[in-house]
């Protein structure tokens, strides 16, 4: 059964973040961390080589293919930050129509900058995110 290639390390989130070249972004990755850190009450930790991921579920699939992976996160990437919304967008529809300016994937939310959209609810939509990943994955 293949593995999970994203896995927590040891890196060091702070210095990650440092490395984000673009000033505008690396404050937005800030922000991040605060709302996260508060929605989760769980300190970043670094996912793969490029990922900042709090708290931690264990999955397992009726396939037998299981593994662990962050409540939620963000990454920034070259065209986008991307903000990952593990629930899906499927439940959260009314707050999704408030957020602004975004696109999506199946857990990715992705923004420009933080600018485009409204923080009180991407943090109401992270902390509904977080609370059905929580229910799901006890």
């Amino acid at each position: 059964m293949a593995e999970n290639k994203t896995k927590q390390t040891k890196a060091s989130v702070e210095k990650f973040i440092d490395s984000v070249k673009d000033k505008s972004i690396r404050k937005d990755c800030l922000t991040l961390v605060k709302l996260m850190k508060d929605v989760t009450k769980e300190e970043p930790k670094m996912w793969g080589k490029s990922m900042v991921g709090f708290g931690n579920y264990h999955y397992k699939y009726e396939s037998g293919r299981e593994g662990d992976f962050f409540l939620t996160g963000f990454s920034p990437r070259k065209q986008n930050l991307t903000i990952y919304i593990m629930s899906g967008f499927k439940n959260h529809e009314a707050l999704i129509k408030k957020l602004g300016n975004y696109k999506t994937s199946v857990s990715c939310l992705y923004v420009k900058s933080l600018d485009d959209i409204d923080i009180n609810n991407l943090k109401k939509l992270v902390a509904e995110s977080v609370r059905f990943m929580k229910k799901l994955y006890p």
